[in-house]
């Protein structure tokens, strides 16, 4: 459920009532909202009585959460959320891109992709250290020596880095090298990984299950968020259907529905999500109309020589376009929204 608290709440009102609410086995999660403090409190509320919390002192409303994600629905915090991370923001009206190489390979191709993509105008590095794939004898990554690497590259260009975490032996090594933690797409129902990141200092963005529900990816979240962390960033990253022509199905419906449900920013990657570089821009262009906060896209400075995924990366001046493609979409959906508001408002 969600307590609202009155403006002239008091320190002394305010510790009475979290006091109570522990009393009462409930989690609290404090939320600053834009006026007022807010407080989701997570647990059984058949113990409670509503009336009797709106009793409380410093209380001004109870409202109950009917869906079973708690802390991630958007009752909680219709404003929603940015995340921010050095010069990258996504959410709250700010759109990120974030690139990068499928895999880390050697410290000459990390460092040639991270400055063409600051250059192109790219938000942020994606590189993946330890490596998901289907077949044991492929490309598993460099492990540490491509964190380390990552990290030189965030030295040179100041561009926060994002790689993928995928075993709890690695969670400590991967928080010391990145600043946003993935958990990939076959490990979002990984349950005891979701709490651990959810005790993490680092935001986390979590892509969609090949075959996850809506409420199933947004109960991950909930993993999280439930051990204190709310620094989610959700991935649409393309679902598992019969259709063969393109790697995934990508979902772009699951967009605006997510952010009508959850108040966390909402990105795409086009790169997985369709398997194909000319499917790419068309996808992320989409993307941006469907209301995501940010992209999440594969580049190589050479696809055609790439360890791994080089079919669906860009190299930096197809990247590059795109950039400033997408830029000028941002401009346009900013400009409409500003006249549906104005509209809205008499």
């Amino acid at each position: 459920m969600i307590i609202v608290t009155s403006q002239a709440i008091t320190e002394e009102q305010w510790a009475n009532l979290c006091k109570r609410l522990e009393d009462l086995e409930f989690q609290i999660h404090v939320i600053q909202g834009v006026e007022k403090k807010v407080i989701g409190a997570v647990g059984d509320k058949r113990r409670v009585d509503f009336r009797f919390l709106e009793n409380i002192p410093g209380v001004e409303k109870v409202i109950p959460i009917l869906s079973p994600y708690k802390l991630v629905s958007r009752e909680i915090k219709p404003e929603g959320t940015t995340i921010e991370v050095g010069k990258l923001k996504i959410g709250g009206g700010s759109f990120g891109i974030v690139a990068g190489p499928c895999a880390v390979e050697s410290e000459e191709q990390l460092l040639q992709a991270a400055e063409g993509i600051k250059a192109a105008g790219g938000d942020g590095l994606r590189g993946g250290a330890f490596k998901p794939r289907t077949s044991p004898y492929s490309f598993q990554g460099l492990e540490e020596e491509g964190l380390k690497l990552l990290a030189k590259a965030r030295e040179k260009t100041g561009l926060p880095v994002i790689t993928e975490l995928m075993n709890l032996t690695e969670l400590d090594l991967v928080e010391e090298y990145t600043d946003i933690i993935q958990i990939g797409a076959r490990n979002m129902q990984n349950f005891g990984l979701l709490r651990a990141v959810g005790r993490c200092s680092k935001p986390v963005l979590l892509k969609r299950g090949l075959a996850a529900t809506i409420e199933e990816w947004l109960m991950a979240a909930e993993y999280i968020m439930a051990e204190g962390n709310h620094q989610v960033i959700l991935c649409e990253r393309g679902i598992r259907t019969f259709e063969t022509a393109t790697r995934n199905t990508l979902d772009l419906s699951a967009v605006p529905l997510v952010k009508s449900l959850t108040h966390l920013p909402v990105v795409v990657d086009p790169s997985h999500g369709t398997g194909k570089r000319k499917l790419v821009l068309p996808m992320a262009k989409a993307a941006v109309v469907s209301g995501a906060d940010g992209l999440l896209i594969e580049v190589h400075p050479d696809p055609a020589h790439a360890w791994s995924d080089g079919e669906q990366s860009l190299d930096i001046p197809d990247f590059q376009r795109l950039v400033g493609s997408v830029r000028q979409l941002v401009k346009w959906r900013e400009a409409d929204d500003s006249v549906s508001a104005a509209t809205a408002q008499g």
